[in-house]
């Protein structure tokens, strides 16, 4: 039930912005145990002055090619998971669409399950 928001630089080909929701999907998918179908993602691009970082923030070097997630999840993984997940999306946007791992920021978002609606403006976990 993840939500994911993902922010990039303005001009990258249509093919690297669909391996980078695919592996970030991918990964929730080998940690979280994301189920098949929950894929609820929006990419945006930014130009230079409205996407904004840190580029060398806590001895991290970041190019262009950052990328922003945050992902919006149910408050039930523990650290352990959490850190794995980081790993997870780290390597695979490394292995696919070929992102630096230094360029790769995760926010996670915890919210507890009477947050969620999936539709019809029901409360389907509670």
């Amino acid at each position: 039930m993840p939500v994911t928001r993902i922010a990039i630089r303005a001009g990258k080909p249509a093919t690297y912005r669909k391996a980078l929701m695919h592996e970030v999907y991918e990964a929730m998918r080998d940690v979280f145990g994301v189920p098949e179908d929950d894929f609820f993602m929006a990419l945006s691009e930014h130009e230079e002055d409205t996407l904004l970082f840190g580029r060398s923030y806590l001895g991290i070097e970041r190019s262009d090619d950052f990328v922003l997630i945050q992902i919006t999840a149910s408050n039930t993984r523990s650290e352990e998971v959490k850190k794995a997940l980081y790993r997870r999306i780290a390597e695979r946007l490394s292995a696919s669409p070929g992102i630096r791992g230094e360029d790769v920021f995760v926010n996670l978002v915890e919210v507890t399950k009477a947050n969620w609606s999936f539709g019809r403006g029901e409360a389907q976990l509670i």
